[in-house]
């Protein structure tokens, strides 16, 4: 069952600890849904290869770009409609209320008490992993194109960040919550982490 909330108030839980949230449920390494998961890499990784080697593989700059559009496309609606809601159970949309008001809504699937619903721990570390790494490599390649004049590739690395920074944004809406912020988030994170570091030593000061 999807644990839905239009008016900012997703489920607060914590993306970086990821350790209270394993202590909290059962350990499950199985890949559940295989398919899902090699789509969730596939579009985005054959973007950003064809990319890389679109002036080896064909003179066009016209092919190169409606590929890799068109990867970006696939890798975009696979990524926000199904890839998330299998492997890590969360999902976001926008929706035209009756007053034609515009809202975004965040869904997070809540974890029963006997952890039946808990999400494959392999499926979430290659899904956050994929989320987070193509975004950022599409960042050095934004600044590659303009430090090497590469201007006709501009288009093409911006709607990479585009397409992928939106569904990284929107997925950790809905992780984190809509009333946290990163910066809190992190803030928090590393405080416990401290903390953690902090009172075995005093333990073994006392002793």
């Amino acid at each position: 069952m999807l644990r839905q909330d239009s008016s900012d108030d997703t489920e607060d839980v914590s993306l970086f600890d990821a350790d209270d949230e394993m202590s909290r449920r059962p350990k499950k390494s199985k890949i559940k849904h295989p398919v899902a998961s090699f789509f969730h890499l596939f579009f985005r990784v054959s973007a950003l290869i064809v990319y890389l080697l679109c002036e080896l593989l064909s003179s066009s700059y016209i092919a190169c770009m409606v590929t890799i559009i068109l990867l970006l496309s696939c890798d975009f609606w696979a990524v926000k409609n199904v890839t998330g809601r299998l492997m890590v159970g969360l999902r976001w949309w926008n929706q035209i209320d009756e007053d034609g008001k515009s809202h975004w809504v965040f869904e997070a699937r809540k974890t029963s008490a006997q952890g039946k619903k808990a999400t494959s721990e392999a499926e979430s570390r290659i899904f956050w992993l994929g989320l987070i790494t193509c975004p950022l490599l599409w960042v050095v390649f934004a600044f590659s194109a303009l430090f090497s004049f590469k201007v006709k590739w501009l288009a093409v690395v911006i709607m990479g960040m585009t397409l992928q920074g939106a569904n990284l944004y929107g997925y950790i809406r809905c992780k984190v919550g809509s009333r946290k912020n990163l910066t809190s988030v992190a803030t928090s994170y590393l405080g416990r982490q401290l903390l953690r570091q902090t009172v075995p030593k005093e333990d073994q000061a006392v002793s």
